[in-house]
């Protein structure tokens, strides 16, 4: 009995128009990538384990792919943590290799094996997919592509600012409208762990804070118990949850929550900055907005972090995000090297789109003219013509086999192709071409010229 066919969980097909909207969020996103001087790069889709383990905290390595190592890997397996049913181990063991979880860890890698052909400020884009052993649900799958844009080799703020003016830019091409770019800093981050004496737990801290959107204030305080900081500590960072108002008030009540903090008040200092230089160059249709509770649980972010929210009128994640990770390549040997970048989340910039009804309706049109075929004769004929409508940038076919016109036409129909041309004997003696429009049903005669420029308009 054959195999039903089927696709791993959180993986999916693309149908040709599913495709042709895709292709045009990454044109979009391409082309303002070029426009503000970014230059493209590829990595490989696996890398060594060792490259990407540690580099995303416990909860993100627990979602990379690993690849078991070829032949028969069993053989070089750890006995002894097979024994005593030790899976870190025994991973370790029998898998050197792993799908890329991400760009920016591929990307710092990437630029230490490479320092010498590179000109600094580096400033590379990358559209590829990542893998992650996530629990699929809307917005959220296994396998999906990120577009990427950083820059390495510079620590100046006005990185930060251009960022902000990039998602802008690529979000008001889309049509996108209403869009709300999220920010907030490390060093914040890390003046709140250090007024309320732990240290020693900002990453518990900032993992457990950046789940305020899914599980409550209730739930991150939680968390935070049960990662082993005090409840005093917990009621001293209270007034976080009640930051409220303009960007600017919210600038006024962190300036008093971190008063005792030099690192606090530092990360302070460059989201004035930031919103500042956006005030003075205004966006087009996005906002930005100060986050306090925005940490995204990376372990590399040490300055500005980045997330980008769709619409309110649409329910879904974060469509963006990055930040700044001063010691990134810092890892792979190469120090104080900073860097900063962002990512576009395409899968889900595409259902926010679809959902709002914002893709144009040319996006998803493919051959403009059918030829219908009569038979070897008129398929020549018909070719001809086709070949000089294709050099004039013009999509056209010929239906490959002389079947049935009903048939053909069909064909067309379901291929929401807008035009066919009859090409018969009568058509041939006369050097012309009976042009359909499938709509209206409208036909008329023309010769060559006359079909070429009808199709151009």
């Amino acid at each position: 009995m054959a195999q039903k066919p089927s696709i791993p969980k959180g993986t999916r097909d693309f149908s040709p128009e599913e495709v042709a909207k895709r292709n045009h969020i990454f044109e979009t996103i391409q082309t303002e990538f070029k426009r503000f001087g970014f230059q493209p790069i590829e990595t490989p889709s696996f890398e060594n384990s060792s490259t990407l383990m540690g580099k995303y905290g416990d909860e993100g390595d627990r979602l990379i792919f690993k690849i078991l190592n070829s032949g028969d890997f069993l053989k070089k397996a750890d006995k002894s943590a097979i024994s005593e049913m030790d899976s870190t181990r025994l991973t370790s063991s029998i898998s050197e290799k792993a799908l890329r979880y991400d760009l920016t860890v591929p990307f710092a890698r990437y630029v230490v094996q490479h320092q010498n052909e590179i000109e600094f400020p580096f400033k590379r884009y990358q559209i590829q997919p990542v893998w992650r052993a996530d629990r699929p649900q809307k917005g959220r799958f296994r396998e999906f592509y990120q577009c990427d844009a950083d820059v390495v080799g510079s620590k100046s703020l006005w990185q930060e600012v251009e960022f902000v003016q990039l998602y802008d830019a690529v979000f008001s091409k889309l049509g996108l409208e209403g869009v709300t770019i999220k920010i907030n800093n490390r060093k914040v981050l890390s003046g709140f762990a250090e007024v309320i004496g732990e240290q020693d737990k900002l990453i518990d801290f900032t993992v457990a804070l950046d789940k305020l959107d899914k599980i409550g204030e209730e739930g991150v305080k939680k968390e935070m118990r049960e990662k082993g900081i005090s409840e005093e500590a917990i009621n001293k960072i209270q007034p976080i949850f009640n930051l409220k108002g303009s960007f600017a008030e919210k600038i006024d009540g962190l300036k008093s929550i971190l008063e005792g903090s030099e690192s606090g008040q530092k990360g302070i200092e460059e989201l004035q900055f930031i919103q500042g230089a956006i005030e003075a160059m205004p966006l087009k249709t996005a906002r930005l907005d100060l986050d306090v509770t925005l940490a995204r649980g990376l372990n590399y972010y040490t300055g500005a972090i980045f997330e980008v929210a769709a619409p309110e009128k649409v329910k879904m994640g974060s469509i963006g995000g990055g930040g700044r990770y001063d010691d990134l390549t810092g890892i792979f040997g190469l120090k104080d090297m900073s860097g900063i970048g962002i990512s576009f989340g395409l899968d889900r910039i595409y259902l926010v789109i679809e959902e709002l009804g914002l893709f144009p309706e040319t996006v998803s049109q493919n051959t403009k003219v059918l030829f219908i075929n009569f038979g070897e004769k008129e398929a020549l004929y018909a070719l001809k013509a086709i070949n000089s409508l294709r050099a004039n940038n013009i999509t056209a076919e010929l239906y490959p086999d002389s079947a049935k016109m009903g048939k053909q036409m069909k064909y067309a129909d379901k291929r929401n192709i807008p035009y066919t041309v009859l090409a018969g004997e009568e058509e041939m003696n006369n050097q012309k071409f009976t042009l359909k429009h499938m709509k209206s049903g409208e036909q008329v005669s023309i010769n060559l010229d006359e079909l070429m420029e009808k199709l151009s308009s």
